[in-house]
């Protein structure tokens, strides 16, 4: 029998529980229950929150001695986070739903963040309609509107929980029975500025018989492809875009933390790197660029993106980020370098070419880089030259070919 587990404070939401509960049994699906709530629950979960919080290393009565809730939420939401992806492995359920506020979302959301991708996922909460990157990150978590808050069972409450139960309801029950054919898998990174490359490169791929998936360098765009790799999904990566890493190390909005470019390495995937894009970091609309940034070259890429030129000492400092990633890895590594230009306006006569800014950036790159593990192959001209992106794309085939 399928069976969705059900996640949440059965200590103050027992009824909210119990009703959807009795709306998956009756829909023919098993329930696996597991309270995160501090106190006693109103009914019997088949795992109590003491469980929960000695899979974090804590003792539960320590937690309500204390009485401070971000604390109990810090806790449980760790030992969530170790134990139910344990309890999926074992087979305990198929799909995962839980309703909360935003402190019910921090329990529920990093176990859910934990689970394999393709693994059903519900979180009904009360800000699912504003900023809800902290709670799904890279997973594929659906989050829903509660509307109204999910104390309580209303007429607006029943209808939410009831989609919402439905929902995962179809999610674990119906399988797709198509075959699709199964193709090499490559991962690529993309940006406005990389757009003709990245196609171009794709194109040719696809033509020879693998699947591509584009990930927009835009810092979630990378960490989720970053989530995949790890995840074992990904067989080749053509990461010509890695403009992350200049919002990362400047300042700007877009960038992807400080792991970036480590997952292929992690995992011994064959990977083409690339520079595109490192000539720029990205702000929000003009006004919001930094004061200290005011006087920098600034490009208004639209209404609400402002770019700003990368500069001689950035560029090296870049570098040596990026040199220090690819240094992690062993084998199965290439860099591509377009001297011409790193993107679609750092070529001549556009807004930010800048051959003595792209020099130090190549420079740091190539007499740094451990050659022992890393291919280094330079081409005259940039990025977007259909030449750059096929010769880039052929590099990867022949690695994965490998």
């Amino acid at each position: 029998m399928k069976t969705i587990a059900i996640a949440g404070t059965f200590d103050t939401k027992g009824s909210e529980y119990s009703y959807a509960k009795e709306l998956i049994e009756n829909l023919g699906l098993g329930t696996f229950t597991i309270h995160t709530g501090v106190f006693e629950p109103t009914f019997e979960p088949d795992v109590s929150n003491d469980e929960v919080a000695k899979a974090a290393g804590a003792d539960l009565k320590d937690i309500v001695a204390k009485r401070d809730r971000a604390w109990a939420t810090a806790v449980l939401s760790k030992g969530m986070e170790k134990l139910v992806p344990e309890l999926y492995k074992q087979g305990k359920f198929d799909g995962i739903i839980s309703f909360g506020g935003s402190g019910g979302t921090s329990l529920a959301t990093p176990a859910m963040r934990a689970l394999p991708i393709g693994v059903p996922k519900v979180m009904v909460s009360t800000v699912a309609s504003g900023n809800t990157e902290p709670y799904v990150g890279t997973s594929d978590i659906v989050m829903m509107p509660s509307v109204v808050d999910v104390a309580g069972l209303n007429s607006i409450s029943t209808k939410i929980f009831t989609n919402a139960v439905f929902a995962i309801a179809g999610m674990v029950k119906f399988e797709n029975t198509k075959v699709v054919d199964k193709k090499p898998l490559v991962a690529a990174t993309m940006f406005g500025v990389t757009t003709p490359c990245i196609t171009a490169a794709r194109e040719y791929l696809e033509k020879r018989g693998y699947e591509v998936l584009v990930f927009h360098a835009t810092g979630i765009g990378g960490r989720s492809m970053e989530a995949l790799i790890d995840g074992g999904f990904i067989e080749g990566v053509l990461d010509l875009t890695t403009t992350e890493w200049a919002d990362e190390i400047i300042g700007g909005v877009l960038n992807a933390g400080p792991d970036r470019l480590e997952a292929a390495s992690r995992k011994s995937i064959p990977q083409v790197v690339s520079v595109g894009a490192l000539d720029m970091c990205n702000f929000g609309p003009y006004d919001t660029v930094p004061e200290k940034f005011k006087k920098r070259n600034l490009y208004k890429h639209n209404p609400t993106v402002t770019l700003m030129r990368t500069n001689i000492e950035k560029n090296k400092a870049i570098a040596e980020k990026l040199v220090e990633k690819l240094n992690l890895a062993k084998e199965k590594t290439a860099l591509f370098i377009p001297l011409k230009g790193v993107s679609g306006i750092d070529v001549e006569g556009q807004p930010f070419y800048g051959p003595e800014e792209d020099k130090v950036l190549f420079d740091t790159l190539i007499n740094n880089v451990n050659k022992n593990a890393v291919e280094i192959i330079e081409m005259d001209c940039d990025i977007n030259d259909v030449k750059f992106a096929q010769a880039a794309a052929q590099k990867l085939i022949d690695m994965m070919e490998k």
